[in-house]
């Protein structure tokens, strides 16, 4: 098939690039031609304005979206709509928050123009193990980009999820449980690395003999043994960690539905204290624990 990928990021150019290996004609944008000239060079046809993108492709056009979820996506759909026709498909497959999805298909559906969400996990080893990908939207144009999901997932790796919304809604419980099982391994390593055997603890060789066979095996796992192995202290890393929204879209979620999501709130709660030094909140402690017990207290001096 013959689309255009408009954002070549990290996950944007390697899903290119693997729609090239897959056979399928590839037409690249991204806002700084460099990227564009690259993937060029690498056999895809080039595109340098969003007019240009339109130009070469065939109708139905298929257009996918691989850009940062919230206003940049907004931009780019109010510029290509006017250039776009009746029957054409565009793809949002950021990290869009689900709602913004059925905004964007009911804006666009008067026009003609199909609008399909897809959440994408897979991250920079996508290219070569593939993506998982869920689809939102309309079944019918599922099906007439199914051969593209095809060649971007493994096997058994893409699934049609409902309207429009659904894919990126499943992306985002997807990611939340993420942030609960990254804390867990997070925890599990700490306790680790805080007891009486912490000094003849291999913690890449742990991580290794977890996941075979055990209960708690997992790619993250994988992962941790990747990290321990460079650095078995991870000393050249601080413990800021951000968060890009999904994980704050499923907590508000579970807030707005009534589930008692405790894991996940949890583990998007330590990811805001990972950013803070010196948090205001174990100062008061420390004030009150001072107040009505005596305690001693650490000078900040």
């Amino acid at each position: 098939m013959k689309l255009a990928m408009v954002g070549l990021g990290r996950m944007g150019m390697n899903m290119a690039r693997r729609l090239l290996a897959g056979g399928h004609q590839v037409v690249a944008y991204n806002r700084t031609p460099d990227k564009t000239e690259q993937m060029v060079a690498e056999g895809a046809e080039g595109a340098f304005t969003l007019e240009e993108v339109t130009e070469k492709l065939d109708s139905p056009r298929i257009v996918w979206l691989m850009l940062p979820a919230g206003r940049v996506v907004d931009e780019h759909i109010d510029r290509l709509a006017p250039v776009l026709a009746k029957n054409d498909i565009l793809i949002d497959g950021g990290n869009s928050l689900y709602k913004d999805d059925i905004r964007r298909a009911a804006q666009l559906e008067p026009q003609g123009i199909h609008y399909m969400d897809a959440g994408v996990s897979g991250g920079i080893w996508g290219l070569k193990i593939g993506y998982c990908t869920m689809i939102g939207g309309n079944r019918e144009t599922y099906e007439v980009v199914e051969p593209v999901l095809e060649t971007l997932a493994p096997e058994d790796g893409y699934l049609y999820c409902g309207k429009a919304g659904a894919g990126h809604f499943v992306k985002m419980v997807h990611n939340g449980i993420e942030y609960g099982m990254m804390q867990a391994y997070g925890e599990g390593f700490e306790i680790l690395a805080a007891s009486e055997f912490a000094d003849d603890f291999d913690y890449a060789d742990i991580a290794h003999l977890w996941n075979q066979g055990s209960v708690i095996r997992s790619w993250l796992l994988e992962l941790a043994e990747a990290a321990f192995r460079k650095d078995d202290k991870l000393s050249d890393i601080s413990g800021h960690v951000d968060d890009s929204g999904e994980g704050r879209w499923t907590v508000i979620q579970a807030v707005e539905t009534g589930v008692p999501a405790e894991v996940i709130t949890l583990s998007l709660m330590r990811r805001f204290r990972s950013r803070q030094k010196d948090p205001f909140t174990e100062r008061v402690l420390a004030a009150l624990r001072r107040e009505f017990g005596g305690h001693a207290v650490v000078s900040s001096k």
